[in-house]
């Protein structure tokens, strides 16, 4: 649900809008079953959440229910795997999947090639003229393996601390 909500949204905003659907629920995650009842136009309005990402958590509420996604069972799977299962799901694609593999599982060597601040960070970082591919990305991050997880958190890091353009 954290990386649905946090899709193209910078951490601030994304943690607001997780804080007020918390909310929503006295504070902690709502169960599949507690999103499905929730009539989506009200959650939508009270959270602040776009039409596509309600009807992306029901999706996965609905996954969840119908048995077509069993998120206890994911730990277990290799990353490859975890996401083939996450991605069946309207509204996760690799980003979503990749973010869930690092911050839910704490996954040790995963590298988000599709996301722009990590991207930002390593055109920075080595002083390259424009965004790296996915492949650029893929084979500069060789290296860092096995740990490209705390890579990404080095380089979103980074991307704080990175002086402005005037």
């Amino acid at each position: 649900m954290r990386s649905i909500v946090g899709q193209q949204l910078s951490v601030r905003a994304a943690r607001a809008i997780y804080g007020r659907l918390l909310e929503q629920f006295d504070g902690t995650p709502p169960t599949p079953e507690q999103v499905l009842e929730r009539d989506p136009e009200e959650l939508r309005a009270a959270v602040g959440l776009s039409r596509a990402k309600v009807a992306f958590l029901r999706s996965l509420a609905e996954h969840v229910v119908g048995g077509d996604l069993d998120l206890n069972r994911l730990d277990a799977l290799e990353d490859d795997e975890v996401i083939a299962e996450l991605v069946t799901v309207k509204g996760i694609g690799e980003w979503s999947a990749h973010m869930f593999l690092m911050f839910q599982l704490k996954r040790p060597d995963v590298l988000a090639v599709g996301d722009l601040g990590i991207r930002r960070a390593v055109e920075r970082a080595y002083g390259l003229p424009e965004l790296p591919s996915a492949a650029e990305l893929t084979e500069l991050a060789v290296p860092w393996r096995p740990h490209r997880t705390p890579a990404c958190l080095l380089l979103w890091h980074s991307l704080d601390n990175a002086p402005t353009a005037a």
